[in-house]
């Protein structure tokens, strides 16, 4: 496009009487108007006012797939390796664990049966001792009284405690009733015959020196193993405790286990029906079995 542009130019003469004159003179030139893209390019700005070329080309789409892909396949195995591991963690320590325990049938200081499907459902401190012992076994009774004492502020009526006899002899429901009264009322004594006494003794794995025909009336002293153990709401052995293990000490075993349960299973105790549904399986278990030792003598 062509467009014209006037032009003026000044001159100064001097006329006949010696003044200086100015003269002016105007003409029209013709001024070409350059592209815009051309002034854009030799602008300073000119290189960041260009077009910007797309980068997502086939070839990039193709890789960012194929990275999302291989990110996705390595968070699922590092996944998969994080369970492997918790479930490896999980069965060393049921592995790890002693076999302690097993099952029972022994009366209450309340005259009433207890076996060991009583045991489910609660953290358990079982004690074995007697009512005669003049100093270990109260020690022992005031040590569990002091530990279920601030666990059950802090997570309730998930505790017990059962103390067994180890003097089938002496130890009879009103003695065993009478001795309790002094510890924490959530200690349940324990007793039975010598035989049973003797099976519960080895299924723990305590040693106790009584002799099977003791007298009632006799003036004697029981050699016995002093351990508390601790079992968890599924009946299973968790840790056994010394003389020497403060109550402190055992509190804080204690919370660390119910941290450690708590992860694994959800929750501090099993939900009620599902123990009690486990205590039944094992009532028709050993009911089967009962039937077909019977059978099986016939």
């Amino acid at each position: 496009m062509l467009k014209f542009v006037p032009t003026i130019r000044c001159s100064c003469l001097r006329n006949s009487n010696g003044l200086s004159v100015l003269r002016s003179s105007a003409r029209w030139t013709r001024a070409q108007r350059r592209p815009y893209s051309e002034i854009r390019r030799n602008s300073p700005t000119g290189a960041q006012d260009r077009p910007t070329v797309g980068v997502f080309t086939p070839k990039a789409a193709v890789l960012f797939v194929a990275t999302g892909i291989g990110l996705y396949y390595y968070f699922q195995h590092e996944k998969q390796k994080l369970l492997e591991q918790k479930q490896k963690e999980l069965e060393s320590r049921t592995v790890g664990r002693a076999h302690v325990g097993g099952p029972f049938t022994l009366t209450s200081h309340e005259n009433k049966p207890f076996s060991d499907k009583d045991l489910l459902g609660k953290w358990n401190f079982v004690y074995f001792g007697f009512t005669n012992c003049p100093d270990i076994c109260p020690a022992e009774l005031d040590k569990i009284g002091a530990v279920i004492t601030p666990l059950e502020k802090q997570y309730g009526n998930i505790f017990q405690s059962v103390f067994i006899s180890v003097d089938p002899a002496r130890d009879t429901t009103p003695q065993m009733k009478r001795y309790l009264a002094d510890f924490h009322p959530h200690i349940i004594g324990l007793m039975g015959d010598y035989a049973t006494t003797k099976n519960v003794c080895k299924a723990y794995r305590v040693y106790f020196s009584t002799p099977p025909d003791a007298d009632p009336k006799g003036d004697y002293l029981v050699d016995h193993s002093i351990y508390v153990y601790l079992m968890d709401p599924k009946g299973q052995f968790v840790e056994a405790f010394g003389q020497s293990t403060t109550s402190e000490e055992v509190v804080e075993r204690v919370k660390r286990e119910i941290e450690e349960y708590e992860k694994e299973t959800g929750r501090k105790t099993p939900l009620f029906l599902s123990h009690v549904f486990t205590a039944l399986a094992i009532h028709y278990h050993n009911s089967q079995n009962g039937a077909s030792s019977n059978s099986s003598a016939c």
